[in-house]
């Protein structure tokens, strides 16, 4: 059986599919709704932006989520991209003398 690959999602997708479209909301609605300005939330779901801690205490609260699943999407995105670009092979592993 073949090795399952796992796609990468920006948190902005998250955003976007999960919580805006199913309330018929647009991000510059979001952003007055969690005073933001209305780019922040923007380029949050055209995934050029991360999501911050202050943004992800704001969707939490709006949302009814944790800040923590905000920040988990967010880190675990971030060290998909890092090991995509990136070759860690070679780093060896520390030992104390």
């Amino acid at each position: 059986m073949g090795r399952l690959e796992r796609v990468n999602t920006h948190p902005g997708e998250v955003l976007e599919q999960e919580f805006l479209l199913p309330l018929d909301m647009n991000a510059t609605q979001l952003a007055k709704a969690i005073g933001v300005p209305a780019n922040r939330i923007t380029e949050i779901v055209a995934e050029r932006r991360s999501i911050s801690a202050d943004t992800a205490l704001r969707l939490s609260a709006f949302f009814g989520t944790s800040a923590k699943f905000w920040l988990n999407l967010q880190a675990s995105y971030d060290l998909m991209e890092a090991q995509a670009e990136h070759s860690y092979k070679d780093i060896e592993p520390y030992k104390a003398a």
